[in-house]
């Protein structure tokens, strides 16, 4: 039997999920959804449906409401009635008009290269004792 590249996995309006979900083709949410998704497909967000996750997948439809860091290797849609809370990283990113976002983005053919790669942590370097000791002069006039 032929593979169907078109699927679509729907969580219901009822239904209310907690945890991690992956998934190779396309997902549409119409209830709510918390934890971490992963995606190599589309991930859609219906008008009524909130989703408090980190996310990253080819492509993000928002209507509803996302709470939590996006991350789309292709593009993030936020139609009239999505509120966006979170940072949002992709390559192309389309807002229509009525659409919230707060956070920070990144977007263009670069903004998703080092997605999933951790960004290397500076070290504190412990300074001298005379330096941490030394009090500053005042201020001359």
């Amino acid at each position: 039997m032929a593979e169907n590249t078109n699927q679509t996995t729907v969580i219901g309006v009822d239904t209310h999920i907690k945890g991690e979900m992956s998934f190779d083709n396309n997902a549409r949410i119409l209830g709510s959804f918390e934890g971490q998704i992963n995606a190599k497909g589309e991930l859609q967000v219906a008008e009524g449906a909130k989703c408090k996750a980190t996310v990253e997948a080819d492509a993000v439809l928002v209507d509803g409401v996302v709470e939590g860091d996006v991350t789309a290797r292709d593009r993030v849609q936020l139609n009239p009635k999505a509120r966006v809370s979170g940072d949002l990283v992709a390559t192309k990113l389309v807002v229509a008009d009525g659409a919230a976002f707060t956070g920070h983005c990144r977007v263009g053919p670069d903004a998703t290269k080092n997605v999933g790669q951790k960004a290397p942590v500076a070290e504190a370097k412990p300074q001298n004792s005379q330096q941490a000791n030394k009090q500053p002069e005042p201020a001359r006039r």
